[in-house]
């Protein structure tokens, strides 16, 4: 009688081990929350603290709300097939709904318009026709911020550049148009503005190829931060003062505004884009209304509240 209790309770471990496997799907990433209900989330990468961030929100929603969450993403954002295969391969585990970041916004959505489950979208929005809603930064109004914060340091009449990122990027153009709107309005000069495709190393050749033009430039808008941190390369090695505001609200930037360095950026809220992307799943899988327009805010970051940012951003990083 001992004996067949044993082969029981040996095989039910093994079913159990074989279905948790089968939801792990082999891809790049993880479960938390252990629920009834499984929400997939697919980012554009797990590879950078940016979505690594948009990780631990989905996952501290899932562990809230008692939803089974799986977060996986390619090795870079540059690997659109490998997101498409990642977003057929959960759509194929049947979760409840799917979260998603589209890397590629045209080439994803034929994928995503196959599901038979809600779609949400966090950080890049797409035209997609189920969509249930899009949870993530107006990034109009990032920029405009970011074309204040420069302005409120500078004088009337000041020359600026502004670093855009990869063209057609829609979230850095969008950026760029609000910094532009706040920097006219200020009365502020733009003398240049070149794309640096959200690259450090790019952002300081282009920002030295400025100078050489325009080395009375006193302030400098970059779509990203590693775009702001490349440009503040290329002012510290001429020894300008120049103000240089970036777009993120990254770890490594928000070190460098309490170094001195950077005077400020625009922070996003990646932590809430996971966090509410699983909660408002879980609303939809309950056939609750769900806003088809989420936006996460931004956070504007200088050096009066960086301590309270780093310290923020450390404890999500963990």
């Amino acid at each position: 009688m001992i004996k067949k209790k044993t082969k029981l309770f040996s095989t039910a471990v093994v079913l159990t081990c074989m279905a948790l496997l089968a939801g792990c799907g082999g891809s790049k990433g993880a479960s938390g929350g252990g629920g009834e209900e499984r929400v997939a989330v697919v980012l554009k990468t797990l590879s950078s603290p940016y979505w690594k961030y948009v990780e631990a929100g989905a996952k501290a929603a899932g562990k809230e709300l008692g939803v089974d969450v799986t977060v996986v993403g390619p090795n870079a954002e540059s690997e659109v097939m490998q997101q498409i295969n990642m977003i057929e391969d959960q759509l194929n585990q049947s979760p409840g709904a799917l979260v998603v970041s589209p890397s590629q916004p045209d080439t994803v959505v034929p994928v995503l318009e196959t599901a038979t489950v809600p779609v949400l979208l966090i950080d890049t929005d797409a035209k997609l026709k189920n969509k249930t809603s899009f949870i993530g930064t107006e990034n109009y109004e990032a920029g405009y911020e970011g074309g204040k914060l420069l302005s409120s340091l500078l004088q009337k009449g000041d020359k600026v550049a502004i670093i855009s990122g990869a063209l057609g990027n829609t979230a850095t153009d969008e950026r760029v148009k609000g910094a532009k709107a706040a920097l006219e309005e200020a009365g502020m000069v733009i003398v240049a503005e070149q794309p640096a495709d959200s690259d450090k190393t790019k952002a300081m050749s282009v920002m030295e190829n400025i100078l050489q033009k325009n080395n009375d430039v006193k302030g400098v808008f970059a779509a990203n931060d590693d775009m702001a941190l490349g440009v503040l390369r290329a002012v510290e090695a001429k020894g300008l003062d120049v103000k240089v505001i970036g777009t993120d609200g990254t770890l490594e930037a928000v070190e460098s505004i309490l170094d001195g360095k950077l005077a400020g950026t625009i922070a996003q809220n990646p932590y809430k884009m996971g966090y509410e992307g699983v909660k408002n799943a879980l609303a939809a899988i309950n056939g609750e209304k769900v806003d088809k327009r989420i936006n996460s805010g931004v956070e504007v970051i200088t050096k009066d509240n960086a301590q309270e940012k780093l310290e923020f951003l450390k404890t999500i990083s963990k």
